[in-house]
């Protein structure tokens, strides 16, 4: 999902994104979506904290070739600063072609997640299993959709199992939903 973000500085654009993650690999597909999206890009900075922003389990950040710790150094001190968690930060640049110096290019990329509409909250996430017939796919879909979940993996046998990220409060409400139609909820949580 797009911040609601971009900003422009001496003829470089930057734009970023900000995804709910729960592991290091979602996290990292999220990177390979937008370098896909935005194929003339020049930069791919991000940052990311997976768990409670006050006792984390992982963070990570890159610069993507930005002069080391100007680009996601910053982003992750922000995410830190603002106790935010389960979220990776993307931001995308297009080079202008005049060098913004290390002082220019650490303030920029800050800059864009500091403005005071930028609020998010931690909201704690689980990852979920689904099994359902076939037929029931797509209703699953939105289930999961509506309560801002997010599907990702699917894989058919005999049933389709939807792998989503969800988030650990709406869980009971989707068990509730779920069992209506006989379909079936497992989460590391149980």
């Amino acid at each position: 999902m797009p911040l609601p973000r971009d900003s422009k500085l001496k003829k470089s654009e930057f734009i970023a994104y900000a995804y709910p993650v729960t592991s290091r690999g979602q996290a990292m597909f999220h990177v390979e979506q937008l370098r896909e999206q935005y194929p003339d890009a020049r930069h791919f900075c991000w940052a990311y904290i997976i768990g409670d922003p006050d006792n984390t389990t992982s963070a990570g950040f890159d610069d993507d070739g930005e002069p080391s710790g100007t680009a996601g150094r910053p982003i992750l001190n922000v995410l830190q600063h603002k106790s935010i968690g389960n979220v990776i930060v993307i931001v995308v640049r297009y080079f202008g072609g005049i060098k913004l110096g290390a002082g220019g290019l650490t303030r920029a990329y800050a800059a864009l997640l500091k403005r005071p509409s930028t609020r998010y909250p931690y909201v704690p996430m689980t990852q979920i299993q689904i099994l359902a017939e076939f037929a029931t796919e797509a209703q699953c879909r939105y289930m999961i959709e509506s309560l801002g979940g997010h599907i990702d993996d699917v894989s058919y046998s005999k049933q389709v199992t939807l792998t989503a990220t969800l988030a650990k409060a709406d869980v009971q409400n989707l068990k509730e939903r779920l069992a209506m139609d006989g379909r079936v909820l497992n989460n590391s949580e149980d």
